[in-house]
């Protein structure tokens, strides 16, 4: 069974998708980027403070269902610049710490809005 989820506590999503799916127990969260939700602009200019809020977000997302950061299973991040690895790295090690979920990470020429990353992540319940 597939249950569509959005949350007001969160950026529009910028085209024809989703916020999450539920399908069985586990939550397919779409891409977030730092938007800062009160705001509608991005947290900052540089890849800590939007893989900052993008997991703020994502955080966000996956508590108004339910779950917790030690639910997610797999995480998927895009950068503009791997050149930002290590300070998204540096961001995300704080939400995750010793807990952390299988992860991929890739470079892409561009992401939605002019976002230097986009993360996306899955939970199981």
């Amino acid at each position: 069974m597939k249950k569509t989820v959005n949350i007001s506590e969160l950026p529009e999503a910028l085209g024809p998708y989703s916020h999450a799916v539920w399908a069985g127990d586990f939550l397919f969260c779409s891409g977030q980027v730092g938007i800062d939700p009160k705001t509608g602009a991005f947290a900052g200019s540089d890849v800590a403070s939007q893989a900052r809020q993008a997991l703020e977000n994502i955080r966000a997302l996956i508590e108004s269902q339910g779950l917790k950061l030690t639910d997610v299973s797999k995480a998927i991040v895009f950068l503009t610049d791997m050149g930002d690895f290590k300070a998204m790295n540096e961001e995300y090690a704080k939400y995750f710490g010793t807990e952390s979920p299988a992860r991929s990470t890739v470079a892409v020429a561009a992401l939605p809005a002019g976002a230097l990353v986009e993360i996306e992540v899955i939970a199981h319940r």
